[in-house]
């Protein structure tokens, strides 16, 4: 019955979008109401309130879960998204878009490289250093802007958008994964770096599906192409991936993996296409032109690679420094906030300062964030709407439940279903990393009900039992990101589509799907 009650959002939230076409922010802050009604007047009475609440009112604990979650949206996840668009937005009006757009399609003239390079090889550098929704913002944006329909935008962003986010913000995911589950919670580096391949390695054949379905859904007729670039593209991918979680940790992965597969597009443009014909009037831009036009992007990815774990002394500097703390009562939670070390400044100082350099004045791009912000109202319900609504449920322990109920119905073929477990929290929380937080400890605890604690070799590559299934949540967590309804709700905003999230979801549930299976086959072959 626990388990029942709790999967009541879940489902409400699909039958909303998908079988009643209900806008996203209309959705969610139904889906809000529903589930703290649930948390307030059924949850206690199937005593599925956590034990460390049982004392606690119930009204109290909802509150300050709500409380919680919308500290949560605004803070850092909202600021990220409206830093994200409101730098493409500064491109837009400064018409240094056009540059970036011609030199996009420079090299190429084949849309199929073109869309596989942004979503998937810029994306993920995108998402490797900053997460939160940038890398389904700014390529989707770009993407419009080079002529494709929103809705082909929004869905090859959101798939492209997947295997990345396990090491997104440079890595936080898995570090966070591995930290829930190491006594006294910091884990070890040799954990981390195993962890990290584990992860590679269950998610491998997706490194190839996934740029073979962007592929196909951009170009349908060149299918001996798309094969050979998905193959030769997602190879490489997956090697240096796996090379760098394998021995450097979580937080080079995405980065350097995305960087590969970037040059590997290239390679393979300048070796099997003809090189574009020089359209009448063409313009060949200077290195200035270039830097003009670039600098957004540049001084965006400048600023998220100092300030993050790859420059240790300024991200120890930045992380200790004007960081807001408040205490949250009842749930015994604590928000913490980091003014200067949040994604959302490096995306906002990289944005304003690109636009000064493009010849906007500070005046004017103050007059664009602030439309931006205005533009982003319904983006701004259902992200506090989803987040809030995540929050309460963790804390009345539904999540707990639907994870429970899933463990007792499975047994041993739980290893299949582990990846599903992830896929559940990052829909409903719209983050990988909340999705580790929430399920590490039951994936860790399911591994020793099954005697999954010793050694053992996954594909040729020995390590720890446990680790192969805890792994598996963040495997799960990065298909989930697909169908997130607050992935979507970016998506809806970067393309343009407010209140078109439905059928933005109906179009991504298959892959999700395949995805979601593939995993779980991956995971549970190799046990």
């Amino acid at each position: 019955m626990s388990f029942l009650v709790s999967i009541i959002p879940i489902l409400l939230l699909f039958v909303l979008m998908l079988g009643f076409k209900m806008a996203g922010h209309k959705s969610a802050l139904i889906t809000l109401v529903v589930t703290i009604l649930l948390a307030l007047f059924v949850a206690p009475y199937l005593d599925m309130v956590p034990e460390r609440f049982k004392e606690a009112s119930i009204y109290g604990v909802v509150w300050w879960g709500f409380v919680e979650g919308v500290l949560k949206a605004i803070f850092p996840i909202l600021i990220i998204i409206l830093m994200a668009i409101y730098s493409y937005n500064i491109l837009v009006e400064s018409k240094e878009i056009e540059v970036v757009k011609a030199q996009f399609t420079s090299f190429t003239d084949d849309k199929g490289i073109l869309v596989l390079m942004l979503v998937w090889g810029f994306g993920g550098l995108l998402e490797g250093m900053a997460g939160f929704g940038t890398a389904v913002a700014i390529p989707a944006a770009i993407l419009i802007g080079l002529g494709f329909k929103p809705m082909f935008s929004a869905l090859v962003a959101l798939i492209g958008n997947t295997v990345a986010t396990g090491f997104g913000a440079v890595g936080v995911p898995v570090t966070t994964l591995c930290n829930e589950v190491a006594p006294g919670g910091a884990a070890s580096a040799e954990a981390i770096c195993e962890t990290s391949a584990f992860a590679v390695l269950q998610l491998s054949p997706l490194f190839v599906i996934l740029p073979f379905i962007i592929l196909m859904l951009t170009d349908k007729k060149a299918i001996i192409k798309n094969i050979v670039l998905a193959l030769w593209t997602g190879i490489i991918s997956v090697l240096v991936q796996y090379i760098c979680a394998r021995y450097l940790g979580a937080e080079t992965p995405a980065i350097i993996g995305s960087i590969a597969a970037i040059i590997a597009i290239i390679i393979y443009a300048k070796i099997f296409t003809k090189a574009p014909e020089k359209k009448e009037g063409a313009k060949s831009y200077t290195f200035a032109e270039t830097f003009r036009a670039w600098s957004v992007y540049l001084f965006i990815l400048i600023f998220i690679l100092v300030s993050g774990a790859l420059c240790p002394p300024v991200n120890d500097f930045l992380k200790s420094n004007l960081v807001t703390k408040l205490p949250l009562p009842v749930i015994d939670s604590t928000f913490k906030f980091g003014w200067i070390s949040n994604a959302g400044l490096m995306l906002f100082l990289g944005a304003t300062i690109g636009g000064l350099i493009q010849g906007l004045s500070f005046k004017r791009l103050m007059v664009i964030l602030a439309k931006t912000v205005v533009n982003l109202q319904k983006t701004v319900i259902t992200i506090i709407s989803l987040i809030s609504l995540a929050s309460v449920m963790n804390y009345c322990g539904m999540i707990a439940a639907i994870a429970a109920g899933l463990v007792a119905v499975t047994g041993s073929f739980y290893p299949f279903f582990a990846p599903l477990i992830g896929a559940i929290g990052t829909f409903v929380t719209g983050s990988d990393t909340s999705s580790n937080i929430l399920f590490a400890k039951l994936q860790a605890n399911v591994a020793g009900q099954l005697g999954m604690t010793g050694q053992s070799t996954f594909f040729g590559v020995e390590g720890s039992e446990t680790n192969w299934l805890v792994a598996a949540n963040t495997t799960g967590a990065t298909g989930g990101k697909m169908i997130s309804p607050q992935s979507i709700a970016i998506a809806t905003a970067a393309c343009d589509m407010q209140g078109k999230d439905g059928e933005i979801l109906r179009s991504a549930i298959p892959y999700a799907l395949l995805y979601i299976i593939i995993g779980g086959l991956m995971v549970f072959f190799a046990v």
